[in-house]
């Protein structure tokens, strides 16, 4: 899970080739889920064309921009402090959000946003291996803590 935000990540998703067991293809194609980091989108598209190599066709289904939103002001206050008043000995702090989020339209036009899905779990739960998984779960306890500092935010907002 830290992996994919700390270094841009390409995984093969989708291979196809061929039409029968008994015929060797003609073409194959490959879908990629690469993300990059903000700032390092040309060293991504250079290290993916050097390892594709010649004669290899490169398209997108989808490009999105990377960005960043500044760690500051009012709303991280906030944030800050409704999670603290639930759990004082928690350590607050940016994150890099691998995943995608409409609030990169909120960027374009000039306007901050941030995630914030408080959500405390138990240190023996290896959420990231349930993570999209047929088992993803998380405790109930964990996610009363979420509402109840969600609910103080809303209330300071």
């Amino acid at each position: 899970m830290m992996g994919a935000v700390i270094r841009n990540t390409a995984n093969p998703t989708m291979l196809d080739a061929g039409y029968k067991v008994n015929v060797i293809p003609t073409s194959a194609t490959a879908h990629v889920d690469g993300r990059f980091l903000p700032g390092y989108e040309d060293e991504f598209f250079e290290t993916i064309a050097e390892l594709c190599g010649e004669g290899i066709e490169r398209s997108f289904l989808s490009h999105q921009q990377p960005w960043e939103t500044p760690y500051d002001g009012d709303l991280v206050e906030a944030m800050s402090r409704c999670l603290l008043a639930e759990d004082p000995g928690a350590r607050v702090a940016p994150y890099l959000m691998s995943g995608g989020t409409d609030a990169k339209h909120f960027n374009k036009l000039g306007l901050r946003s941030y995630g914030f899905s408080p959500l405390r779990l138990p240190a023996d739960l290896d959420f990231t291996a349930l993570f999209h998984g047929v088992d993803e779960r998380v405790p109930v306890d964990g996610l009363e803590f979420g509402a109840r500092v969600l609910d103080r935010f809303l209330e300071q907002i």
